[in-house]
């Protein structure tokens, strides 16, 4: 028997049947030949379709996390979408979980499927961003992650040397890690974290490997949380921990375009740009391959100095918090 769906809802009313119409997995699929957003260069279908085609790879990386995704509507700015929507299939999983960035519980969905896949792609949810942590062990996180930002949309060159920094104190500590393009201006860095891997200990050990990167080139690379004072220098965000979130692998972006999140070997990586992996051409150059699960090295155990030199340095966060508090006293201390 066949499970029914929910179309992609306007207003409360779930979408009429059109000549773009189809079916696949028991899921609807709605208004195919729209444009996906503006600038994206490609239409809802090529999204349904590249999704479709890499879902065996994309699938590994969403399964039994909380999932947050951002949809493009049709005249609405896009969204990030956390809590699942009421009108969610029965059949696709959620969790209820505590998320810090907004002080409240959220019902996240579980993509653990082809059919959940499609419906979220039916929905318009082109970026598919999953915790680092999964539902069974939510104080366990199994990669250590630094994010490479840098400081506007030409800047990817500058980020592909600050992941030589990056790679060098992996190699100094003892570690090996894979590199993939953040679908955006950046790069994010992974590396397979032996268990057990406590939440607390893992993004210690980031925040020792984001400021050993620091001090190699101070010139290029920085670890100030706040935006002001990163000068023009590529941001290493140690702060993807937890019930923090990051983009798959393979996960489209809503940019010009529409390029996707790719892996790329060390060696190759000023050979490349963002542009180069899209919805259009990432699929083709995967063919029957999966180069993210190829590249990510075996878990390894975080040596003791990297966590104890992690644990003395304060979180990013939690600093800025503080400093914003200093600023407002001192912005309404009186004159004297």
């Amino acid at each position: 028997m066949m499970v029914p769906t929910v179309g992609e809802r306007s207003g409360g009313s779930v979408a009429k049947p059109t000549q773009a119409d189809e079916e696949r997995a028991g899921v609807r699929l709605t208004n195919l030949d729209q444009p996906l957003f503006e600038d994206a260069g490609v239409s809802k279908r090529e999204l349904v379709d590249y999704l479709d085609a890499v879902a065996d790879r994309l699938l590994p990386q969403l399964r039994d996390r909380p999932l947050s995704v951002i949809r493009a509507r049709p005249g609405q700015p896009p969204f990030m979408q956390k809590n699942l929507p009421k009108y969610a299939p029965a059949w696709l999983r959620s969790v209820s979980m505590w998320a810090e960035s907004s002080r409240r519980e959220v019902r996240y969905a579980l993509c653990d499927d082809r059919r959940g896949l499609l419906w979220f792609a039916n929905q318009r949810a082109v970026e598919y961003h999953p915790t680092l942590v999964t539902v069974e062990a939510p104080d366990q996180q199994p990669y250590l992650v630094l994010d490479l930002d840098p400081p506007g949309p030409g800047g990817f060159a500058q980020a592909v040397t600050a992941a030589a920094l990056v790679r060098q104190v992996l190699t100094d500590a003892g570690l090996d890690g894979a590199v993939k393009t953040s679908g955006a201006k950046g790069l994010h860095v992974y590396v397979p974290v032996a268990a057990p891997a406590p939440v607390d200990t893992v993004a210690a050990a980031t925040r020792a490997l984001a400021a050993r990167a620091e001090r190699l080139d101070p010139a290029l690379a920085t670890t100030a949380y706040l935006l002001e004072e990163r000068e023009g220098k590529v941001f290493l965000d140690a702060g993807r921990a937890g019930g923090a979130t990051v983009v798959a692998a393979y996960s489209p972006r809503i940019r010009p375009g529409t390029p996707v999140s790719f892996p790329v070997p060390w060696a190759d990586l000023a050979e490349v740009t963002p542009a180069d992996f899209t919805v259009r051409t990432a699929a083709g150059l995967l063919a029957d391959h999966d180069p993210w699960a190829a590249a990510l090295p075996g878990p390894q155990q975080l040596p003791r100095d990297l966590i104890e030199e992690g644990e003395a340095i304060p979180i990013g966060r939690v600093q800025a918090m503080h400093e914003g508090r200093r600023r407002a006293r001192e912005a309404d201390r009186p004159e004297r």
